[in-house]
């Protein structure tokens, strides 16, 4: 900033420069501007983002991917995917009861996702409320695969090998999950508060599997 003020004080010349750069440390902070880009670019970036955190919650290696640059794109969207299932899957059975399941599984997801959340907190967890519930919906991309399994192993016949491969997919994709939420998440508890903060996880995650096996049944 480069300014001038004459004698009298009345008068102010000057050129005044704005940097646009962003710490890039700062967890969840964008480092670029997306106000002057086209909306398809913004929009095609925005996928590929969540292509590549899906992609990190099939290999669960890098741990601070999720937490970086969080976002609900993607929760939101495998909540509604496996809703819709869930409800077609109803229907099957009986018209009458699909829109409660749809609504079940939005209140089990999301209610879920902030009641582990503000246990991680309360045990003193070093990310944001945020960034928790993003973990944790990103990381039911096993349990909607399984669901896609599952309902794929239903158009067969079904006999007790099949629902024994069902049982065993669907406790694959909660084993998966569980595994992909705790290595984002691990790190963000003290080492003595680690098995408190795991246990609702892994509960949050046996209810989806459980509601996934069970609204698969013929």
């Amino acid at each position: 900033m480069v300014i001038m003020m004459d004698d009298m004080g009345g008068h102010v010349e000057g050129e005044m420069y704005i940097s646009n750069a962003r710490n890039a440390n700062v967890l969840g902070e964008p480092d670029f501007n997306t106000l002057d880009e086209p909306i398809s670019e913004t929009i095609f970036r925005d996928l590929r983002a969540v292509g590549i955190k899906f992609a990190h919650v099939l290999f669960p290696k890098e741990k601070t991917t999720l937490l970086k640059e969080w976002d609900l794109w993607g929760p939101l969207i495998l909540c509604t995917f496996m809703a819709m299932i869930l409800q077609g899957s109803s229907r099957v059975h009986d018209s009458n009861n699909g829109g409660p399941e749809f609504a079940q599984v939005f209140v089990i997801v999301w209610i879920g996702s902030l009641i582990v959340t503000l246990n991680s907190k309360l045990l003193g967890g070093n990310i944001s409320f945020l960034q928790s519930v993003c973990v944790l919906g990103y990381c039911l991309l096993p349990t909607a695969i399984a669901l896609i399994v599952c309902r794929v192993i239903l158009m067969a016949k079904q006999t007790d090998f099949l629902f024994f491969l069902r049982l065993v997919v669907s406790m694959t994709g909660f084993a998966w999950a569980t595994y992909a939420s705790v290595v984002f998440l691990g790190d963000s508890q003290k080492p003595g508060r680690k098995p408190l903060a795991v246990y609702p996880i892994f509960l949050f995650y046996f209810i989806i599997s459980w509601l996934v096996m069970s609204h698969t049944n013929t």
